[in-house]
Order: C-alpha cells, then structure tokens, then sequence
C-alpha cells in the first residue's frame, strides 16, 4: 500500500532515487518523504542481493519503475535514463545515495590507502553523480534538483572516516560547479550533509558505534537524526520554497557541526 499523503505540494513531480539498500537507507527516508508529498517515485537497486530488500520498498511506496543500477557497469545508467525519458518524458527531482570503498581502504588510514582503490571510491562515490547529473539534465525541461549525499569529514577530520573525507570533499566541489553551470536551465545542486545513522554503508567505518554516541552527546539538540529528517529536508529543498537555494551543502545533524 502507498504512504498515505500528508500534502501534494510535490504532486505530478517525479523523482528519481538511487541509492537504497534497505529499510535503514537515507535514500529510503527520501523517497518516503517525497511519496508522502506527492511525487512520483523511481527506485534502483544495485544488485541481485539487495533487489529482496529494496523490491518490498519500492512495491509499498508505489514505484512503478524499479530498475537495477550498478554504476560500474557499463550501460546501466545510461538504460535508466533513457527508460525514464521513455515512460515519463521527464524528471523533476535526482537523488544520488551512492558511496563505496574497499574496505582495506576505508580502514586503513588515507596514507596507507592504494591509488585503485581511492580512484574506486572517487568514481562510485563522486563522479558518478557527475554522470548523473549530465543524464538527468536534458530530462528537466521545467527545471529540477539534484541531491547528492556528503557527510561533516569532507571539511574536518573525523576519526576513522579515512579517504572518504577527500572523496567527499571533492563530491561536494563537484555539486558547486554543477550547480553553476546547470543554473540557467533551473536546475538547482546541493550536497546534504546528515548526521551519522546507522545505515549499511556508515557499518564500514571503524569504531562507528563510538561516532554515533559522540554525535548524540555534542548535538546542540541532543539527539541523532533519522532518515526521514533527511528526506523531508530534501523534500523542503525539490518545493518552490527553496527555488533560490543553489549549490549549497546542508548539514542535517541536530547542530553538531557547529561544535567545536
């Protein structure tokens, strides 16, 4: 059954999510958040594995395109465009909410990490959404928004967030000059930058347990955020409300980053 709707502001928008995993994925909490506003919702899953946790998701939220999406593979992102364009004949809103590093690189400490590996972590975590971005543009005729998922150690040094800081880093510069030059067409770029939560892809990270219980305690409003933060945010940023907001990263942490 489909999330009940809350208000329609986003209704007719359609939305592309990538990125979910399982029930715990911040790309999950957006496209609830966008359903519950109207949109309608396009949802890939990344392989034969987690298409058993991502198809009851995508079946509950009413996404009658459910495509499979592997960046590394050749063509795959290229036959969800085009099946986009081919059934919907547009896009209004693009979210990428996908980052991946070996794990041998992710724990080991930036210095001991191996050229393929951080070029493997910047291709499937940054310059993926570049690609993105050049295939969802033509698709918004009446102008969009893009989304992209960063996180607070692409600005300071987190503890055991490794070379996923500079990948992210360069995932957020990537978002500013996207957003310039795809400003004329309307189309509005942010990286938003959530809190730490329990999700598949922060399980890689050393010590994780440690972060999320420091996070909780130094957050201005002390406590996490959860996913549906995170997609109501990304909501508030596809609506008319925030059509002049451009190129920014948005952090969505309870006001951890502004601890020192």
């Amino acid at each position: 059954m489909a999330t009940e709707l809350r208000s329609p502001i986003l209704k007719d928008a359609k939305a592309l999510v990538t990125g979910i995993a399982n029930e715990y994925s911040i790309a999950y909490g957006c496209a609830k958040a966008f359903r519950e506003l109207g949109a309608q919702v396009a949802i890939t899953y990344p392989n034969d594995k987690t298409k058993a946790y991502v198809e009851p998701l995508a079946t509950a939220l009413d996404a009658r395109l459910f495509m499979p999406l592997d960046v590394t593979r050749k063509g795959e992102l290229e036959a969800v465009f085009e099946r986009i364009g081919s059934e919907w004949g547009k896009l209004d809103i693009l979210v990428h909410s996908i980052a991946w590093a070996p794990k041998s690189d992710l724990q080991g400490g930036l210095l001991n990490s191996t050229s393929e590996g951080f070029a493997q972590a910047m291709d499937i975590s940054c310059h993926s959404f570049v690609r993105m971005a050049r295939l969802a543009a033509p698709l918004m005729t009446d102008g969009g928004t893009m989304l992209t998922m960063s996180y607070y150690g692409a600005n300071k040094v987190v503890r055991n967030y490794n070379l996923m800081g500079p990948v992210k880093a360069a995932l957020e510069a990537c978002t500013r000059y996207i957003a310039y030059e795809l400003g004329p067409k309307r189309i509005r770029v942010h990286a938003i930058s959530p809190g730490p939560l329990n999700t598949r892809a922060a399980s890689g990270l050393k010590d994780f347990d440690l972060l999320l219980s420091e996070a909780a305690e130094r957050a201005p409003l002390g406590e996490l955020v959860d996913i549906m933060d995170v997609g109501f945010t990304c909501a508030f940023l596809a609506t008319p409300f925030a059509r002049r907001l451009s190129g920014e990263t948005l952090y969505v942490d309870g006001g951890v980053n502004i601890m020192a």
